[in-house]
């Protein structure tokens, strides 16, 4: 459920405080799911076997301390009150941030950008300039001079969402692995370690099996069972403070910070891996934004998730503070502080807890792949929408299975909450460094403060995140080197797919064929136009395509319609419908060829379906019936033609515009009582269906115009022919070991191996012509 801005001046405050509670409620099953299960392994991936010899408390006290630090200064200080603040137009995230810079600073990897799209209504920027003399300005041409660092601002975006990705596959391991681990109290020792695994295994097949049926159908079960969940950890915290150690709250004090790294030096630096763990899940705060309002998710933390935490924590060192000197089968972990009647229904309740926040770091992952899919950045793959109400709400079939894969080879090699711990807690505070260091860029780029606060930012949250970080880093070979790795992967896999794609369009770019030269085929080659609408996707956004040359030269015929057809991604999160068209002549009218640029933003669904392509003709028409007549020059020249382009929105946002309609011959036509131009081709024998358009009587349109509406019904009526481009990719001659690596293998496996083209269409087959052509790059 979203805000409606309009709604809240007309229904006064009591009904925006409703619905801003009721996002709040929402927030907590989809953010917090992960957040609220750390307490489940925290203590146990903290402590090493040792405590048991203990006489004294001050261990414990130390790690509540670090515990309680950590969850202020992190989730609450810089999260809730800082990092959400930079949102990307309502949206979050590692991408967010990137695309934010993106925008301030020319420093997008996009290729086919246009100053058209920084008109967009998204595009948001701040209208005053800096002074010039300022550091930040310096900064920013620092950046936008030097491919390295522009480089490097995409590296680091990327490493970020390698990371999320680590963590969608370790995370669930770890959380519904520590879950199941509560049957080891209620079975004898011989038994309970053959449960656990096999428990998780089939918990996590189930799951990741699920996730083609989306969010939506059980989302509304997710809130009560987070909910139920920080009741039941909070309760039990509240008990064990009152029976066990009411003093407790002594531990908060950060004296005991010094005094247990005084004590344990080495061992309790490295011990710092597990307090680590109790950030877990901060990051879906911010990445989560574009679902929820940051009012809602700051009061559903300070108000719900923080206390209960809190109180978790301090009631699970009440009590081992009490029980720190145990036999030696004695085994640290969350069950233990719960008393021994209501284990299995915490054990039941942490279990759905588990799964509500795997479910959420899934849908994350999906979500990030998507955004670099988008931005160009991994190998394009099938993306299903589960829900036409919440955007988000995605699923990836090919990557889900992957993660399912990776997932169960972690929780069966390793079988250790310790070893997860360590992998996960890398993953996690790598994430979390690369957004300080995004955000302090933001801080100096896009809000325009002072360097100093930005240093000042860096430094403090960078410090502790760096400590933690080195903690992680030391246990590689205990658990930490497995997100390392996994990163490595997804980060090859992303390098050569950019490198692959970014040579693509330079090839493209650099071999296209200008205007004048299409227009100067028909005498040469005796070109026949054909009947229908010819349409011809490209990459570039002027200019004809090689690939097009290369066909028409080979097969001197085209289509009575041509559309040469651009699908791009910009750098924002969301492109409204009015703004999604860029549409434009190439070359005189009387030739019918058209450009029409389709923008979405990175958070936006593909259209698949074929309402497309009668929004994409819809738009032409409308682009036809108000686009002004141009006067030619003396020479005939067009060639600058190409580049005055109008925004067209879709038929749904301009009602008042043309509209389509297609009906059977046999059925009564309605007709219309707006002006109307209508075509029923005669020499058409037996035409499948009746194309109208609509156009609205106001104002009258010219006689010229009329015709050019016609030619493109006539050319609908007859039918549409997709002309795709299948290149091969090949390093050119003299290239170095390198890129003919890079180039010939990577790019090329991964090209063969992931989706076509997205066209926002599905193309039937029988209309379908394919070009092929190898690109030497």
């Amino acid at each position: 459920m979203d805000l409606e801005g309009g709604s809240h001046l007309n229904v006064g405050k009591k009904e925006s405080w409703r619905s801003l509670l009721i996002l709040a409620y929402q927030s907590l099953g989809v953010v917090y799911g992960d957040l609220s299960t750390s307490p489940l392994y925290v203590y146990k991936s903290t402590f090493d076997e040792d405590i048991q010899h203990s006489e004294t408390n001050e261990e414990i006290y130390g790690v509540l301390s670090f515990v309680f630090w950590t969850l202020t200064l992190v989730p609450l200080l810089k999260y809730v009150f800082i990092v959400l603040r930079a949102d990307d137009n309502g949206e979050g995230g590692t991408f967010a941030l990137y695309s934010l810079l993106c925008r301030h600073a020319r420093v997008s990897s996009l290729p086919n950008c246009q100053l058209a799209d920084e008109d967009l209504s998204s595009y948001k920027k701040e209208p005053s300039v800096p002074d010039p003399n300022k550091i930040g300005s310096r900064l920013r041409s620092t950046l936008e001079k030097y491919k390295l660092l522009q480089t490097f601002l995409l590296v680091l975006a990327l490493v970020g969402a390698c990371m999320v990705i680590g963590d969608g596959i370790l995370t669930p391991a770890l959380s519904v692995f520590s879950a199941v681990s509560g049957v080891e109290l209620a079975m004898s020792k011989e038994h309970h370690k053959y449960v656990e695994l096999p428990v998780a295994c089939i918990i996590l097949i189930c799951l990741f099996a699920l996730q083609h049926y989306g969010t939506n159908r059980v989302g509304f079960l997710f809130a009560p069972v987070v909910i139920t969940w920080l009741l039941c950890i909070s309760t039990i915290g509240l008990y064990n403070i009152i029976h066990w150690n009411p003093h407790i709250y002594k531990a908060l004090s950060p004296h005991y910070m010094y005094v247990f790294l005084r004590k344990t030096q080495g061992g309790g630096w490295m011990s710092l891996g597990g307090i680590l763990l109790c950030i877990t899940g901060s990051e879906a705060m911010f990445a989560d934004l574009g679902h929820f309002s940051q009012l809602s998710i700051q009061i559903a933390f300070t108000t719900v998730v923080y206390p209960s935490l809190i109180l978790a924590y301090m009631g699970q060192a009440a009590y081992l503070s009490q029980h720190h000197v145990m036999e030696n089968d004695y085994r640290i972990g969350f069950y233990v502080s719960v008393p021994e009647k209501l284990r299995w229904p915490v054990l039941v309740i942490a279990i759905l807890a588990a799964v509500v926040g795997s479910q959420a770091i899934i849908t994350g992952t999906f979500s990030i792949i998507k955004q670099c899919s988008s931005l160009g950045c991994f190998p394009r793959v099938k993306i299903v929408h589960t829900s036409s109400k919440i955007h988000g709400q995605i699923y990836i079939p090919e990557v889900n299975w992957i993660l399912m894969i990776l997932c169960l080879a972690v929780l069966i090699g390793f079988r250790d909450t310790k070893r997860l711990g360590n992998a996960s807690g890398l993953a996690v505070i790598t994430v979390m460094l690369v957004t300080t260091c995004l955000m302090s860029l933001v801080i100096v780029l896009c809000w325009h403060r002072s360097v100093f606060l930005a240093i000042c930012f860096v430094v403090f949250f960078g410090t502790i995140e760096a400590l933690y970080f080195s903690a992680s880093l030391i246990k590689f070979l205990e658990g930490a080197w497995v997100p390392i790795a996994l990163a490595l992967i997804f980060m090859v896999i992303m390098y050569v797919w950019h490198f692959g794609t970014l040579k693509k369009y330079e090839f493209d770019f650099q071999n296209k064929v200008s205007v004048d030269w299409l227009l100067s085929l028909s005498p040469s080659l005796g070109i026949v136009r054909v009947r229908g609408i010819g349409l011809i996707h490209t990459e570039l956004v002027s200019g004809i395509p090689a690939i097009f040359s290369h066909f028409v030269t080979n097969l001197p015929a085209f289509h009575q319609v041509l559309i040469f057809l651009c699908v791009k991604s910009v750098p924002v999160p969301h492109v409204n419908h009015e703004e999604r068209f860029l549409v434009g002549h190439i070359g005189p009218k009387q030739y019918r060829i058209y450009r029409c640029i389709v923008r979405y933003g990175y958070r936006d669904a593909h259209k698949d379906d074929v309402a497309f392509e009668n929004d994409l003709v819809c738009s032409i028409a409308e682009f036809i019936r108000t686009r002004k007549t141009e006067s030619n020059d003396v020479n005939g020249n067009f060639a600058n033609i190409d580049e005055k382009m109008s925004v067209v929105g879709t038929p749904s946002t301009h009602l008042d515009g043309v509209q389509m309609c297609e009906d059977n011959p046999e059925e009564p036509k309605i007709v219309s009582t707006s002006q109307h131009v209508d075509l029923v081709s005669a020499k058409l024998m037996k035409p499948r269906k009746r194309v109208r358009f609509v156009v609205p009587e106001n104002p009258k349109i010219e006689r010229e115009t009329e015709e050019e509406l016609q030619d493109l019904m006539e050319a609908r009526e007859a039918g549409v022919a997709y002309i795709l481009g299948h290149s091969y990719v090949k390093a050119k001659q003299g290239s170095s070991f390198m890129k003919k690596l890079v180039i010939n293998f990577g790019y090329e496996f991964l090209r063969r191996n992931s989706r076509g083209p997205t066209l926002a269409l599905s193309i039937p087959q029988a209309s379908t012509l394919e070009v092929g052509m190898v690109y030497h790059i």
